[in-house]
């Protein structure tokens, strides 16, 4: 992974993420394809839109096709057919949305499948495995997102953890990194887990989970510190792999823990870091208050990744305090439901008031959906339940938002983003 930084305007950053597969211009936004597919959409419609780069889930995909079914394809993105570069996330933010299904110790998660019920388990071994086995462009470190709310001391001893279990990522990723001979000191066994894994997703080893993973190491103690050793010289040896592994910001509302996580992560050292553990129910203004500390302390040199979060209005305050890259299922999920991203707010689709009405969803955007169908017709999509109504609406909505980006990126590379901000809002009627 190569990052490169153009301009900047203020905190506001304009740059590039480069890999193999293709180049990303940030600030970005990612679309979200959970479990291979971003609802409603092609790989040829995402691309039309203008995305660069999608996002895969890491505990949807081990649940269901499984392994196996992905290490016959060769990974994720011929799985899905996307010849562009993919981030998936660690599966750690979804096992924190299982609440009482699941149990969390130093060793990693064990947690009732949502698919079946049956008892599965992943550490941040097994999520490098899988992430290695999917072939991301980006993987990341498996951590435990923070609840909101949560005491100081409940918020210390979860980023405490999410630190020791990046380390305990960091080594298996690197450990699994392809090399000339194939993949890196667990070579012998990789296949191997692949089976191993599918055997857990199914609940064979259900009854007995403890006796599979062995205890948790000296090094992974309550001394925090002694977790933190400096990274193998072969780490950096791993030239053929073009893979990134991006570290998790955790803390809480509390800005010294984020202090504290940030440090800590630098100490292991990632290719990018993201701020977790945001949206999850907290006031906006809190959020804000984190995000203008935290954005402040991070590194110039690595893309800094805002996770989860994605009203338009966040993207805009997300880039106006140094974020270069987002994801969120918002503009997807939104669409289904008949809300639609406009350059003048939201348009609720099934209201009455569209029955007659022959407009355009927004007469400024050059989407194939406004191109093409009036507001009165995408309304009777919605009313009938046909699914080229969802089609239309996500194509519309990821159009928005990848256009939204795009003039972000010039504004910023002008040296008029204030401008833009100010437009954008004064399009959305929304005071600052």
């Amino acid at each position: 992974m190569k990052f490169d930084l153009f301009n900047t305007d203020g905190p506001a950053r304009r740059g590039a993420i480069s890999f193999p597969r293709g180049t990303i211009q940030t600030p970005a936004f990612m679309p979200v394809g959970t479990v291979a597919t971003v609802k409603s959409m092609t790989p040829e419609d995402v691309e039309s839109v203008g995305a660069e780069i999608i996002l895969g889930n890491t505990f949807h995909l081990f649940l269901r096709p499984g392994m196996e079914v992905i290490k016959v394809h060769d990974g994720l993105h011929n799985f899905m057919h996307w010849n562009k570069p993919i981030l998936t996330d660690s599966g750690g933010f979804q096992v924190f949305s299982l609440g009482a299904l699941r149990k969390i110790t130093e060793q990693g998660v064990t947690f009732a499948s949502p698919v079946d019920g049956r008892k599965v388990f992943m550490g941040p071994e097994e999520s490098m495995q899988v992430q290695r086995i999917l072939g991301s462009d980006i993987a990341m470190i498996f951590d435990e997102c923070t609840p909101f709310p949560a005491t100081y001391e409940e918020a210390k001893i979860s980023m405490e953890l999410s630190l020791r279990w990046a380390k305990r990522s960091k080594d298996e990723f690197f450990a699994l990194a392809p090399q000339s001979d194939g993949f890196g000191s667990n070579a012998d066994s990789f296949d191997n887990k692949v089976e191993d894994f599918d055997r857990k997703a199914d609940g064979s080893n259900s009854n007995n989970v403890g006796d599979s993973y062995s205890k948790v190491e000296d090094s992974y103690s309550n001394n925090v510190e002694d977790s933190y050793s400096k990274v193998e010289d072969s780490y950096s040896n791993n030239v053929e792999d073009s893979a990134a592994l991006f570290g998790i910001i955790q803390g809480g509302m509390y800005p010294d823990l984020r202090d504290e996580s940030l440090k800590k992560l630098e100490d292991i050292g990632f290719d990018g870091y993201a701020i977790g553990g945001l949206s999850v129910g907290e006031p906006k203004e809190e959020m804000i208050k984190i995000l203008d500390h935290t954005t402040a302390q991070m590194p110039q040199d690595k893309p800094r990744y805002l996770m989860g979060v994605g009203r338009p209005e966040d993207l805009v305050e997300g880039v106006r305090r140094g974020i270069d890259m987002f994801d969120c299922v918002m503009p997807t999920r939104n669409a289904r439901n008949g809300h639609l991203f406009t350059h003048q707010g939201v348009v609720k689709i099934r209201n009455q008031k569209h029955q007659f009405d022959t407009r355009p969803l927004d007469e400024t955007c050059q989407c194939y959906t406004c191109q093409n169908y009036s507001r009165s017709y995408l309304r009777h999509l919605d009313k009938t339940n046909e699914m080229l109504g969802s089609h239309l609406n996500t194509l519309h909505n990821l159009y928005y938002y990848q256009e939204l980006m795009q003039g972000m990126r010039n504004a910023i590379a002008n040296k008029r983003f204030n401008d833009f901000v100010a437009a954008f809002y004064e399009k959305r009627r929304v005071k600052e």
